[in-house]
């Protein structure tokens, strides 16, 4: 019986660890996705590959669809 709770233990035990690596990863790669989205990153990169510009702000209209 003892043995068998041991075994439990240490079952238990090496999961939570690989759960802590899991959550670590996770930040990590959430930290890297939030890097990699910014927006100025995007703006760059549109330029460059696309070719894309932003328009001027003053250029911009609004429709209200409330109505």
């Amino acid at each position: 019986m003892n043995v068998a709770v041991l075994r439990l233990n240490l079952s238990l035990d090496s999961t939570n660890s690989e759960r802590t690596k899991l959550r670590a990863e996770n930040a990590a790669l959430q930290s890297n996705l939030s890097r990699e989205l910014a927006s100025s990153q995007i703006q760059t990169r549109a330029a460059k590959e696309l070719g894309l510009t932003s328009s001027d702000q003053s250029t911009y209209g609004y429709v209200n669809l409330a109505k």
